[in-house]
């Protein structure tokens, strides 16, 4: 079972619309969205929701008025402000870091596990999906990441799936670590701007740290052509391979509109025949499509 992920080193530089054109490509697949800051892969996939189930992570300190003596203490050590003069918590405001809970002489105060988002499992139109919307404000978002990518494992491994193709997160924080740890390789979105050469390169050596093989796609390439020189030099210089280039295209953004990818848009324009060139490629890559290479790194 191999698991490619997409990312990329900020938003939109077309990951989830690239992710979702290889949904028509791939076969025997389990689709998954490890952007649960901000999922939107399901705008295109309209998933038929199958199960729903809370995730929580993290704690929140509440005050019992039926044990609080009103001493203070909490509004003392608390750091961020977060208790209030009417010995009530501001759940915005509290970081659940657990000190008033504690140091309270009392007792008084609860500290329930906090519901922070739901995460789904879903059939779609190209197979099943897990995928996950973490709530406003909440936090752990790296620790919904691993769960998603943990179900989406188990069902590749119960239906026979060969492939798990996961959008990833944008950036390099907690959230992309935890989208890649034990992944087959990295396809980087990159767009030719100087900050999207800086971003590749972030993103670069974040693979590199894994020891996870990375491919790098250019994104409409044609707005400029000296940075897109400049992103395939580095790619080559770092041992990045690059899989392709796709052209700035409209069609990309209608197909969005018609909540559909771009081979269900339009399959015979430039942008479609480009897409599926770099998913030829990505097959073809060596230490994506092999066994042995497979197996080589499992034990990196």
């Amino acid at each position: 079972m191999r698991e490619l992920v997409i990312l990329s080193g900020k938003g939109g530089t077309g990951k989830t619309s690239i992710t979702s054109a290889f949904a028509s490509l791939a076969e025997n697949m389990v689709m998954c969205d490890a952007d649960v800051d901000a999922a939107d892969l399901h705008l295109i996939l309209k998933p038929d929701f199958k199960v729903s189930s809370n995730f929580k992570g993290g704690y929140e300190a509440v005050i019992n008025p039926d044990k609080c003596t009103g001493c203070g203490r909490c509004i003392e050590i608390c750091k961020f402000d977060a208790v209030k003069e009417l010995f009530e918590i501001d759940p915005i405001e509290c970081e659940g870091c657990g000190v008033c809970v504690d140091l309270c002489p009392e007792q008084a105060i609860d500290f329930p596990e906090k519901l922070c988002g739901q995460w789904y499992i879903s059939n779609t139109r190209f197979g099943p999906m897990v995928h996950a919307r973490l709530g406003i404000a909440q936090e752990n978002s790296g620790k919904l990441v691993s769960l998603v990518r943990q179900e989406a494992k188990k069902i590749a491994e119960k239906g026979n799936f060969d492939l798990i193709l996961t959008d990833g997160p944008p950036g390099i924080g907690c959230p992309v670590i935890a989208s890649i740890g034990q992944a087959t390789a990295i396809l980087i979105i990159a767009e030719p701007t100087v900050s999207g050469l800086h971003d590749m390169e972030r993103v670069g050596q974040l693979s590199k740290r894994f020891n996870i093989p990375a491919m790098v796609c250019i994104n409409k390439f044609d707005l400029n052509l000296d940075q897109t020189k400049k992103i395939e030099e580095f790619a080559k210089k770092t041992h990045i391979a690059v899989v392709g280039r796709i052209h700035f295209d409209r069609t990309f953004t209608e197909s969005m509109v018609q909540e559909k990818n771009i081979f269900e848009y339009n399959p015979d324009s430039q942008t479609g025949i480009e897409v599926r060139q770099v998913w030829d490629k990505i097959l073809s890559f060596p230490l994506f499509n092999t066994p042995v290479a497979n197996n080589i790194l499992q034990h990196l």
